[in-house]
């Protein structure tokens, strides 16, 4: 009988260099969000691959930030080394079309020192050169150390899975399942949810009125019968009054637009009809409150 294969795969890498987009590749499924700004993904989130004979539990983790500028900015970046404390292997993301790109010398010496296998993806391939290719495959093994190298692009969702899961399958150890066979993700309902919210937010809004936005899922109310609609109540946050008008937009035209996107998007994650209604309200400096960010799950 063959056996049975499980391990936990995380990916790191700098904002921007595709992370979310590999997972969701990986997956098939939309896990995490997706726009061009850095920061998108703020959270460690977890999903699941299930296979006859394996368990794949990939963790996507927000950008590496350099130079944090606040307490959230702090708490991300523990996110990320969380993902070397469990890891059976570690996926370093970089984006090909930036060959000059590094780490920060301390998580080059993390990645560096790490006693599990690692993998180089470079991202972009199709933007990139194979003479590029070539010297940025070159300049990152002899300064880390890499089990494999792999070119990718991670939109291109059969070829990314036909690359790496063979390869992912080799290096993660035999052991059972750590989650139910049927389990997707460790997030809730509400996280992804939220999440939809806060990417349309991304795409929507200009400038610093993404980054001071968070959001919360106050009420969810699961219909009795199939005719009846999903009711969601959920608050946006963000530090100044001016963004508020900003979001709220002409006579309410930039909320109405927002709520639109929001909601269609939400009904095809949750396969049913949606109520959705948007809140604004006003937390100043909620980024460097831990008492703030402790709610809005940036801990544990």
């Amino acid at each position: 009988m063959k056996a049975h294969k499980s391990g936990f795969v995380n990916i790191i890498g700098r904002p921007n260099a595709g992370k979310s987009t590999l997972l969701n590749a990986l997956l098939g499924e939309r896990l995490s969000v997706e726009t061009p700004k850095a920061q998108t993904t703020r959270h460690r989130i977890k999903g699941i691959l299930n296979g006859e004979h394996y368990q794949i539990i990939f963790s996507d983790t927000p950008g590496i930030v350099e130079n944090p500028s606040y307490e959230m900015h702090e708490m991300m970046n523990q996110f990320v080394k969380s993902a070397f404390e469990d890891a059976d292997v570690l996926m370093l993301i970089l984006d090909g079309s930036r060959p000059k790109d590094s780490l920060p010398d301390e998580w080059l010496d993390a990645v560096k020192n790490a006693k599990f296998p690692k993998i180089l993806l470079i991202n972009k391939k199709d933007l990139t050169s194979m003479e590029e290719l070539l010297v940025i495959a070159d300049r990152w093994q002899k300064q880390i150390g890499f089990d494999e190298i792999i070119p990718i692009s991670a939109i291109e969702k059969s070829e990314t899975q036909a690359k790496l899961l063979p390869i992912i399958n080799s290096l993660i150890p035999e052991a059972p399942p750590y989650y139910p066979k049927d389990q997707w993700t460790d997030k809730s309902t509400r996280f992804f949810i939220s999440e939809i919210i806060r990417g349309h937010i991304m795409k929507q809004f200009k400038e610093e009125v993404p980054y001071s936005c968070e959001v919360v899922v106050d009420e969810f109310k699961v219909p009795e019968d199939t005719n009846d609609l999903y009711r969601i109540r959920s608050t946006i946050f963000v530090n100044r009054k001016s963004q508020k008008s900003i979001l709220i937009g002409k006579r309410g035209a930039a909320i109405k637009k927002l709520g639109t996107a929001a909601r269609y998007d939400i009904e095809k994650f949750l396969d049913n009809r949606v109520y959705l209604e948007l809140h604004i309200k006003v937390l100043e400096k909620w980024r460097d409150n831990k008492q703030s960010l402790r709610r809005f799950g940036y801990e544990g």
